[in-house]
């Protein structure tokens, strides 16, 4: 399955530089507002050290890692759901995406400017959520009007719709999320197309600066009130050092550890992040391996082998007969398919088995 996260933040929080890092593209990321002035999309490799043990188990040279597309938008400031800045046309280019990546910047420097005049990151969260809930009010006012026609005619969709829809639109005028409107699964099919961007989960990157005066560091209570928000909405975040994970991008093994340890990042940031967005989305990963190439696959935690099946072709999941399935870390200790039949960890499961991560699967069909 395809994996969109819309990159949003204010100017000069570290979107583009977090963007480049991710990505190796090679968009603008100078030190003024607006710079980056349309989105940019890049394909992001997950990082899977399985993928490399289980290609020389089976003698293949090919491997295709699960992909994240990362689409980098233009900094967000006040009243951008109104025009201001360079406006809401950017707002429009993540409501395809499945998830919300929001960058806060968390430390101060005097030579980067701010867009608000200091760093609060706890107030740079609440501006950018309240221009995508004012955007989604506009959009939500707007479908309103469109489906009374056919709520007064009695049309069934359109009186769930529109019922669906006061309801959101109740929760974005107390200035909420349109996601913390409790709706039934029926309501929220009702009102899918609309692609709101406050329905959509939201992630937080928390960007440092090595060498910086990062709040975390500081034991500074901007940083405490931060993390208590957070906590407080049950949000999915990681602290990342931009600057220092594009430094480090084209750095490789031994390297890129010694280079961590001279910065002071020990922790690959970028891959918490795809961690966090996995978690957000409720995703996890199987595998599949063979003479021509070993390959991730990303599905939704809790789907049945068919389902799991449909990512690689719809036909697995139509004309679905049986998987051979054997956990990843089995079928390494074995040391071969052959192996690991022989010890019985190959198993033939059918149409109601469920998904684990790491599974190494071979579809019958």
């Amino acid at each position: 399955m395809g994996l969109s996260i819309g990159i949003v933040g204010l100017p000069n929080v570290g979107k583009s530089t977090l963007f480049n890092a991710l990505t190796a593209k090679g968009v603008p990321a100078e030190n003024y507002p607006f710079c980056t002035i349309d989105p940019s999309v890049g394909i992001v490799p997950v990082p899977d050290p399985r993928l490399q043990k289980l290609a020389t188990l089976s003698s293949c040279f090919k491997i295709i890692p699960a992909v994240i597309e990362f689409v980098d938008i233009a900094g967000l400031v006040k009243g951008a759901s109104e025009g201001a800045g360079l406006g809401n046309q950017f707002l429009q280019h993540i409501r395809e995406t499945d998830a919300i990546l929001e960058v806060v910047r968390i430390f101060d420097d005097a030579d980067i400017t701010h867009v608000e005049g200091e760093v609060d990151p706890v107030h740079d969260i609440e501006v950018i959520n309240l221009e995508l809930v004012l955007t989604d009010l506009s959009a939500v006012a707007k479908r309103l009007q469109s489906v009374e026609r056919d709520a007064k005619r009695g049309v069934k969709e359109a009186i769930l719709e529109q019922a669906t829809l006061q309801k959101v639109d109740q929760t974005l005028s107390e200035g909420k999320l349109a996601s913390t409107t409790p709706l039934t699964s029926e309501e929220r099919h009702a009102i899918r197309a609309l692609q709101l961007l406050t329905m959509k989960p939201i992630m937080y990157a928390l960007n440092k600066k090595a060498g910086g005066h990062n709040l975390d560091e500081m034991n500074d209570g901007r940083y405490q009130k931060l993390i208590e928000f957070l906590d407080g909405m049950g949000a999915e975040y990681a602290t990342v050092d931009a600057g220092i994970e594009g430094e480090l991008r084209d750095v490789a093994g031994e390297d890129k550890e010694t280079l961590r340890r001279e910065f002071g990042v020990l922790d690959d940031g970028l891959d918490g992040l795809i961690r966090a967005g996995y978690r957000l989305l409720g995703l996890m990963t199987f595998l599949t391996t063979g003479e021509v190439e070993t390959r991730a696959w990303t599905v939704k935690i809790g789907s049945t082998a068919p389902e799991a099946g449909a990512a690689i072709h719809t036909d697995f999941r139509d004309t679905f007969i049986r998987a051979e399935v054997v956990a990843y870390d089995k079928l390494i200790e074995a040391g071969s398919y052959a192996t690991a039949r022989e010890k019985g960890w190959v198993r033939t499961e059918g149409k109601e088995y469920i998904v684990k991560d790491g599974d190494v699967i071979e579809f019958k069909v």
